[in-house]
């Protein structure tokens, strides 16, 4: 097969344009970007050709599309014209998942790290495919398991045909998709549970533990009233150590390289899915300590007394733990705050907890809110100034005034959004460097 993939440069896009590579077909894309984006390294890996304008493209190519570019885009409009075959993006990765026993891991937040540790201790064991919304992908017919993040947007994750269902917590988000809100999410993942044969699902998060399913499931987490529970617990800065409890048994002892409790929880729920598949609790010890963690997630760089870190962080829970993080491993520096906020409709229904978990810091510096699919003029009263003017010692930044960050010494800078936020933080990377060499 031929397949076509229009923003192939998007998390989820780039992961399955490699996927479709390695199941054997013939595979390109198009973007509108041309500047660099870390979703691309695994494309140029297999020499995936990325088109940035019109092209000659064969008949019989089936062409799917990220939903980020809209019906009207010049691109898609073309190859409708041409008259080519057109798949949602959702029904392609459906279409993947039914080559395999799939493990769908779903969830508010922690999906793209739990489906990476999942994978990663899988792949060293029994060997698996894996496709997973950070950009890593990987595929072989002969493999039986495929883990794979399940993403709720749209409700795209309805379109998959999960074994086993992981279910990571449930909250408020993408209120854009969801009009019913937090109940109508609810619904979907309960959907999604269903057509499982097995749900490994966080038993600490109430709307979870709200959520009808019909299924067998496994409950994890630092409760009592779990499963699968995570005792004396120890947070330094070096990482996380935790006792692991099955059915009341103790079950072992486990070392992570990550920082903040919902690693390990997201760590629970790789130990469930993996005991579940055989593999010998040596193994899982010994592979959740070589596990590095997903790109775009807590990602450290160092110049000198200054720690930058670049997180995926959007919601507010996530910059939550982001900075939460930050100060398990950095107790002693300054935490500065730069924040890009992505749609206007999350920025809207979710402000006070944005106020409340950017107060985390002891500066914080918010950007104007970034959105590719909503207008302006649908949210008038909607902007970043409204978040800045909540938290206190925070103000606007943008990329011609990255500068004013060079004065801060013996900090850590969290750069968070799922937006573009590369920008400013490749610029003052550049000017750290550049003030680093004038200094010496």
């Amino acid at each position: 097969m031929k397949y076509y993939c229009i923003g192939i440069k998007g998390s989820g896009m780039s992961t399955l344009a490699s996927i479709l590579h390695d199941l054997g077909n013939e595979v390109t894309g198009y973007d509108d970007s041309r500047h660099y984006k870390f979703t691309e390294d695994g494309l140029r890996e297999r020499n995936i050709k990325i088109y940035y304008e019109a092209h000659d493209i064969d008949s019989d190519t089936i062409v799917t599309f990220s939903k980020a570019f809209s019906s009207d885009h010049p691109e898609i409009k073309r190859v409708r014209d041409l008259g080519l075959k057109i798949m949602d993006y959702n029904q392609v990765v459906g279409y993947v998942t039914k080559q395999f026993e799939t493990v769908g891991v779903c969830g508010t937040h922690g999906k793209t790290t739990t489906s990476l540790l999942i994978s990663h201790i899988i792949k060293n064991t029994l060997g698996c495919s894996y496709f997973v919304g950070d950009g890593t992908g990987y595929a072989n017919k002969s493999d039986r398991i495929f883990v794979i993040e399940s993403d709720e947007y749209n409700k795209h994750l309805l379109a998959y045909h999960p074994f086993i269902t992981v279910l990571t917590n449930v909250e408020l988000d993408h209120t854009e998709c969801y009009p019913g809100g937090i109940e109508e999410i609810k619904d979907t993942f309960r959907i999604f549970g269903n057509k499982s044969n097995l749900i490994v699902a966080c038993g600490d998060d109430l709307n979870i533990r709200g959520i009808s399913f019909d299924k067998k499931i496994i409950y994890y987490g630092f409760n009592d009233n779990n499963d699968v529970i995570a005792k004396d617990v120890k947070l330094s800065s070096n990482g996380s150590s935790f006792d692991v409890y099955m059915h009341g048994s103790f079950y072992g002892h486990f070392e992570l390289p990550l920082f903040g409790n919902h690693m390990i929880l997201n760590s629970l729920a790789a130990i469930v899915v993996c005991d579940y598949y055989g593999i010998s609790k040596d193994d899982i010890i010994k592979y959740m300590k070589t596990f590095k963690g997903a790109k775009r997630r807590f990602k450290e760089r160092v110049y000198d007394d200054i720690v930058v870190i670049d997180d995926y962080a959007h919601h507010p829970t996530e910059i939550r733990v982001t900075l939460e993080a930050a100060r398990q491993k950095y107790p002693h520096k300054k935490l500065i705050a730069v924040f890009l906020p992505n749609t206007y409709s999350r920025t809207l229904a979710l402000l006070s907890d944005f106020i409340d978990c950017l107060k985390i810091a002891d500066k914080a510096f918010i950007m104007d809110i970034h959105c590719d699919r909503e207008r302006q003029e649908d949210y008038p009263n909607v902007s970043s100034d409204a978040i800045i003017a909540g938290v206190p010692n925070s103000e606007k930044i943008s990329v011609p005034l990255v500068g004013k960050l060079l004065k801060y010494r013996d900090c850590v800078l969290c750069f968070m959004s799922c937006a573009d936020i590369y920008i400013i933080l490749d610029k003052y990377e550049s000017l750290l460097k550049e003030q680093k060499k004038v200094l010496n």
